[in-house]
């Protein structure tokens, strides 16, 4: 029963060990504490093991970030769903996937101005202020001539 409680204090001992030489190359360690990370790395065995340990998990990490992904990977990957799903994903595109948006802003622009043009220069058109005097609607009766 007592190896239980001592080999969860093992653990917690060696994620402090891992924290410590992990932030000590990281290079977050300065003065004093650089200085004991790498003394006890030199004596003790734990943690020249975890140095160890954590120097080639890095060096194995970063040689996977070397690799970077083509530059038309995306359109193959489109290209391939579309094969093998016969046309049901990436079917067909819309009309603002085929022209920019700026284009279509600027034709409905475009479109707004003549109407408004076509409005305003008719004769019957609701944007024109009629400025003329209003005139008295005559009653269908004849027109009495004044005396």
């Amino acid at each position: 029963m007592t190896d239980e409680p001592s080999s969860a204090s093992a653990s917690d001992i060696d994620d402090a060990i891992i924290a410590r030489v992990s932030d000590y190359l990281d290079g977050a360690l300065h003065g004093a504490e650089r200085a004991e990370v790498e003394r006890k790395i030199a004596d003790d065995a734990a943690w020249k093991r975890a140095h160890g340990e954590l120097t080639e998990t890095r060096k194995f990490l970063s040689g996977m970030r070397k690799a970077h992904a083509p530059s038309n990977f995306s359109d193959g990957v489109a290209q391939t769903i579309h094969k093998r799903s016969a046309g049901r994903f990436f079917g067909r595109r819309t009309l603002g996937d085929r022209v920019p948006f700026g284009a279509l802003v600027a034709v409905a622009l475009a479109g707004l101005v003549v109407i408004a043009y076509v409005l305003w220069s008719s004769s019957t058109g609701s944007l024109k202020v009629d400025h003329r005097a209003p005139q008295a609607p005559s009653h269908g009766s004849a027109a009495v001539a004044p005396p």
